[in-house]
C-alpha cells in the first residue's frame, strides 16, 4: 500500500497519533499521519477486504425452470427499453416456435407489460403458493402491475421494493421455459443489482436512442453490467431514424449512429436499429405489439432480426453440455 499522508489543520488544536509530527502553521498546526505498510501486511488486508466484501454478496441461484434469463436495461428511461423487451420476447418465440419464452416486469414503479401484453388481472396461485404468469401471445408474463391496481402509485423505500423483486424473482411458477427476458428499469440502482447478483443472467441487451443525452447513461448501463460480471451481449439503436410516410424522406430526429460510436468505444455490438414509426407506438398502445399484429412489417422483421442476433450472441445453456461429462468419475 505504500506510504500514505493526511495533512489536517485545526486552528489552535493539536492532534497527536499515527505516528504524526506537529508542524506549527501560523495560528494552526499541521499533522502529518503516516504508516508505511509491508508487503506481507497489504496482501493480508486485501484477503480481508475481499472477505469482507465476498461475505455480503448473495450467492447466485438460477431461477427454477429457467434455462436462460435475458436483461433487457437502459441508462435513461423513454428511449423505447420496455417496446424493445416485449417485442424481443415475441420475436424469440416466433424465430423458433419450439422455444419457451417468458416476460419478466421488474420495473416495480412503472411497470408496462400489462399494457403492452394487453393483460390485466391477478396471478392464481399453485398449489406450492407459486404465483401462475398470465399469458398472452403464447409468451408468460409476470409483473408488479398485475398485483396493484393500474392508476395506483407505489410509494415504497427501498427494503419494500427489493422485497417485491424477490417475490417477482423467486416466486413464479414458470413451468419450463428456454429464455426468460426481463425488462428493468432505467438507471444502475438497487433493482439492476438485485437482480444481477442474485440470478445468473446469460446477458444483458443495452437499449438507448442516438441522442447524447440517452448515450452517456446508456454507456453506465453497459459498464454496470460488466462490474457484475454479466456479458453484454450488444445495443440496440431505438428511434434511429423517421422517415416521412408521404415524401419518404429520412430525418435523424435525435442524431445518426450514436449508438454505433458508442458501441465502438466499449467495444461492442450493435445488435440492431429499430425506427422511430407510427406503428410501433400505436400497436404497443392497443397491446398488440408490432411483431405480433404485422409480423411481415419492416419494423417487425427489426425486432426480429434483433432476436436472431441476440441467440447468435448467447452463451450454450447449463444442460447442452456434452451428456457423456455425466459418465466421467466424480460427476
Amino acid at each position: 500500500m505504500g506510504v500514505w499522508r493526511r495533512l489536517l489543520v485545526f486552528g489552535g488544536v493539536s492532534l497527536r497519533g499515527c505516528g504524526g509530527v506537529r508542524v506549527p502553521l501560523g495560528g494552526s498546526r499541521l499533522v502529518i499521519c503516516r504508516r508505511q505498510f509491508s508487503g506481507a501486511e497489504s496482501e493480508t488486508l486485501k484477503q480481508r477486504r475481499s472477505q469482507i466484501m465476498s461475505r455480503g454478496l448473495p450467492k447466485q441461484k438460477p431461477i427454477e425452470g429457467v434455462k436462460q434469463v435475458i436483461v433487457v436495461a437502459s441508462g435513461k428511461g423513454g428511449v423505447g427499453k420496455s417496446t424493445t423487451a416485449v417485442n424481443l420476447a415475441l420475436a424469440l418465440a416466433a424465430n423458433d416456435s419450439s422455444k419457451a419464452v417468458g416476460l419478466l416486469d421488474v420495473d416495480v414503479y412503472g411497470p408496462s407489460i400489462p399494457k403492452m401484453m394487453n393483460l390485466k388481472g391477478n396471478p392464481e396461485l399453485s398449489q406450492s403458493n407459486l404465483m401462475r404468469p398470465l399469458f398472452n401471445y403464447g409468451i408468460a408474463c409476470m409483473s408488479m402491475g398485475f398485483l396493484v391496481e393500474e392508476t395506483a402509485p407505489l410509494v415504497w423505500r427501498g427494503l419494500m421494493v427489493m422485497s417485491a423483486i424477490e417475490k417477482l424473482l423467486r416466486q413464479v411458477d414458470w413451468g419450463q421455459l428456454d429464455y426468460l427476458v426481463v425488462d428493468m428499469p432505467p438507471g444502475t440502482g438497487d433493482v439492476q443489482l438485485s437482480v444481477s447478483q442474485n440470478v445468473p443472467i446469460s446477458g444483458a441487451v443495452i437499449v438507448s436512442t442516438p441522442q447524447d443525452i440517452a448515450l452517456m447513461d446508456a454507456h453506465k448501463g453497459a459498464e454496470m453490467f460488466r462490474k457484475v460480471h454479466v456479458p453484454v451481449l450488444g445495443l440496440v439503436q431505438n428511434m434511429s431514424v423517421f422517415q416521412c410516410p408521404k415524401c419518404k424522406h429520412k430525418t435523424h430526429i435525435f442524431g445518426a449512429d450514436g449508438a454505433r460510436r458508442l458501441a465502438r468505444t466499449l467495444d461492442l455490438d450493435i445488435l440492431g436499429d429499430i425506427p422511430l414509426h407510427l406503428n410501433i407506438r400505436e400497436a404497443s398502445d392497443t397491446g398488440q405489439p408490432i411483431v405480433f399484429s404485422q409480423p411481415e412489417s419492416d419494423e417487425a422483421k427489426a425486432y426480429l432480426r434483433i432476436a436472431t442476433e441476440v441467440v447468435r450472441r448467447l452463451p450454450p445453456p447449463p444442460e447442452s453440455f456434452p451428456k457423456c461429462l455425466g459418465n466421467l468419475p466424480g460427476l
